[in-house]
């Protein structure tokens, strides 16, 4: 099955691998933070930890990347999303065990980016409401059926059918943000 059952050992996981991350970017300002659905309580997933590191100035950028290849990722670009890097395992030779065998993805964004604004916005909003968690939830699992627990197919079926509700929970979480204020 492609979606499986939420467990708390993807915040688990997330933390071991913000500790192993961090231990190449010492002396280095930005923030790290769990996004995309593993970091929301009781919402079933593909077991894949998101991760996005966020920096305020070019130089960061510069000195997180350095760090990130000392400890064995390379950088593959932005993958045709602005404001977004995207980095990977070289997968030459296992170095670090937690990094090498908890699948995680590993984005570095500036701290203004549309793509990181729209990772934290949707994480805030289904982790404060349950109903469109587990719409959310059901719309995965009817994708992951549609495209026969193929992965490929369900990321080609989920970015064609998950945008417009994503962006319709943006922009509530949007409103309250503004509501608060």
């Amino acid at each position: 099955m492609l979606i499986k059952k939420y467990t708390s050992n993807w915040i688990t996981e997330f933390e071991d691998l913000k500790q192993q991350i961090r231990s190449g970017l010492s002396g280095i300002k930005y923030q790290i933070e769990h996004v995309g659905s593993t970091s929301v309580p009781n919402l079933d997933s593909k077991p894949i930890i998101d991760i996005d590191i966020i920096y305020e100035t070019e130089l960061e950028f510069k000195e997180i990347k350095a760090g990130l290849i000392k400890i064995g990722y390379y950088h593959n670009g932005n993958q045709g999303i602005e404001q977004r890097e995207v980095f990977k395992r070289t997968g030459e030779a296992l170095t670090n065990k937690m990094l090498d065998n908890i699948t995680h993805h590993l984005y570095v964004c500036p701290i203004e980016s549309k793509a990181l604004e729209r990772h934290i916005l949707s994480r805030n909003f289904l982790k404060k409401n349950d109903r469109a968690r587990l719409e959310y939830q059901k719309m995965k699992y009817e994708l992951a059926e549609k495209a026969n627990q193929d992965k490929k197919r369900y990321a080609a079926l989920k970015e064609l059918n998950v945008n417009d509700f994503i962006d319709a929970i943006i922009e509530k979480e949007k409103a309250n943000i503004q509501h608060q204020a």
